[in-house]
């Protein structure tokens, strides 16, 4: 359904689509004004990749990346310009990160995931997300985390990386970097985090991989 209102499909709040989803509740017989990213972002990335998973007509006519030829709506630059247009105009949908949607006090929509539950955006179901992903068979922990299975996972989520070498040659300074990222991960760090920190089972298994993977020019493990 949200893949058919950005591909132009479902037009008004009252469509029999959203009615359906939304029993007993009085929808309006207004235009739904689409409201999407004007510029390259991951934001859209990860709206786009999940749109592609949940309906095959997006990924063949729109398909995903950090831009898309939008088939409809307006465009705002930045998450702070999908923010100003969706609160301004009367009627309008779009996408931020949660970040932008708690700050600016947004209404949100609850979305159904894979499992067939409708949960909404929290911390709680972002951990859910990632705790459901299978990181062991991802290279390099490059894990796209929409569409994620689990009972009470945000099927729009996405991860933040840091790229590192694996042959380090300068180990103390990259040694250094990884003591920030081993603060990072830390209860200390973790409530400084602006984004939602990764289950303790998958930092376990990150630093796990520093040590066998992250060396100096002779081989030494760095951290």
């Amino acid at each position: 359904m949200l893949a058919n209102i950005y591909l132009g499909k479902i037009t008004k709040w009252n469509d029999l689509a959203i009615v359906k989803l939304n029993p007993g509740v009085k929808l309006p017989d207004s235009e739904i004004t689409v409201v999407h990213r004007s510029d390259g972002s991951g934001t859209t990335f990860i709206w786009v990749n999940y749109l592609s998973k949940a309906s095959p007509e997006w990924k063949e006519k729109v398909g995903e990346g950090t831009s898309v030829a939008w088939p409809t709506g307006v465009g705002g630059k930045g998450n702070e310009g999908v923010a100003s247009y969706v609160q301004r105009v009367k009627g309008s949908i779009g996408y931020v990160e949660y970040a932008y949607a708690l700050q600016n006090k947004m209404t949100y929509a609850q979305v159904q995931n894979r499992d067939g539950n409708f949960v909404s955006p929290s911390s709680e179901t972002f951990k859910a997300a990632a705790a459901g992903a299978d990181w062991t068979k991802a290279p390099g922990y490059y894990l796209v985390l929409t569409d994620q299975p689990g009972k009470n996972a945000w099927p729009i989520s996405g991860a933040t990386f840091i790229l590192m070498y694996k042959a380090q040659r300068k180990p103390e300074t990259a040694k250094e970097v990884l003591k920030f990222f081993d603060w990072a991960y830390s209860p200390d760090g973790d409530k400084l985090a602006d984004y939602v920190p990764l289950p303790d089972a998958i930092t376990s298994q990150i630093k796990s991989t520093w040590k066998a993977q992250i060396k100096d020019t002779s081989g030494k493990p760095v951290y």
